[in-house]
């Protein structure tokens, strides 16, 4: 049997310093608290197991408020972290340098990365290692899973057999809605994405 995975975006976030590219984990803001709120409540009639997060704080908050309202169990795990900026760290956000790659990534030239960082195939097998994990842990059951946009846009869809792999190149992932994914050992679907074409609006 599949696990359904259901792979969410953190909520929205601030970030020690704004406006440039960084590591940092973050802490959710009065509206992502609002988001992952929401969120748990639609999943209420889900029969959710658990909830997993990666290890940066956005997402661990994010996951804590989840599991707290559905009352399951919630862990953070490595590999669901954000793409690294490397030695992009402190430059200004919209700098061409990591959006270059991150394209380069969705047109499937995973052999580029960011100095000092990941190249595409690195980031591929790492979350999909992670997600590979949580799947095993549940078959048959469904799964929360809080995530960064960066990598659910790049593996979700390159590892699924039904979509294409770029999938998210114009439509951008919002915060806390889930994109349902069946896993199973040899195989990942796409059930839903939910992707939106507007960026102004994540």
């Amino acid at each position: 049997m599949p696990t359904r995975l259901l792979v969410a975006r953190h909520g929205d976030a601030e970030y020690a310093v704004h406006g440039v590219l960084s590591d940092d984990g973050g802490w959710l803001t009065a509206t992502g608290r609002a988001q992952a709120t929401g969120l748990a409540g639609a999943l209420a009639d889900r029969g959710i197991s658990a909830v997993y997060t990666s290890h940066m704080q956005r997402s661990v908050q994010t996951g804590s408020i989840a599991a707290a309202m559905l009352r399951v169990p919630e862990l953070a795990v490595d590999g669901l972290q954000e793409y690294a900026v490397g030695d992009l760290a402190g430059v200004p956000y919209n700098d061409p340098r990591a959006q270059r790659v991150f394209n380069a990534w969705l047109s499937g030239n995973l052999d580029v990365g960011i100095p000092g960082g990941e190249n595409g195939h690195q980031v591929v097998a790492r979350v999909r290692e992670a997600l590979d994990r949580i799947a095993d842990a549940h078959p048959g059951e469904t799964v929360l899973a809080f995530s960064h946009g960066g990598v659910m846009s790049l593996v979700i869809p390159r590892l699924s057999d039904n979509v294409r792999d770029d999938l998210a190149a114009q439509r951008f992932l919002p915060n806390c809605v889930p994109a349902e994914v069946d896993v199973s050992r040899d195989r990942w679907q796409v059930v839903t994405w939910p992707g939106t074409t507007d960026k102004s609006t994540v």
